[in-house]
């Protein structure tokens, strides 16, 4: 294997590690998202929507208490995110900003500005463990 060889194989190898990294803090995000997110009937937390390229428009009818079927939607998705993509977390129910701004005695202090506070721990964390692989 030449020298071009060697540096193609470590620009697809590391340009691979890059888009793991990218998704998987996409995922860690929108998980603590989801899962911080009040639930009542569970409609809030399942219409968390998750795109690629422009945000999602609407509201979806559907209740999801546990989190997981959003949870699963958010990964199916975050699966097809490229470096320089950018990707969307949103929830277009109009009760959605005063939840986020402390009307839920289940989550006073919001979900995303929560998260937002933690972005440099949750990229550190996906670092640490993508720098054992």
């Amino acid at each position: 294997m030449g020298f071009a060889d060697q540096v193609s194989a470590f620009t697809r190898k590391t340009e691979a590690k890059i888009e793991t990294a990218i998704r998987k803090i996409a995922l860690d995000v929108f998980a603590e998202v989801i899962m911080m997110s009040p639930v009542d009937t569970g409609r809030f937390r399942g219409n968390w929507q998750v795109a690629i390229g422009s945000a999602p428009s609407g509201t979806l009818e559907i209740d999801d208490k546990a989190g997981t079927a959003t949870l699963a939607k958010a990964q199916a998705e975050a699966l097809g995110l490229k470096a320089g993509q950018t990707i969307f977390l949103v929830n277009n129910l109009p009760y959605a900003q005063a939840l986020e701004y402390g009307s839920s005695q289940q989550a006073p202090g919001g979900m995303v500005r929560l998260t937002v506070q933690r972005w440099k721990p949750i990229v550190e964390a996906v670092g640490r463990e993508l720098s054992k692989q």
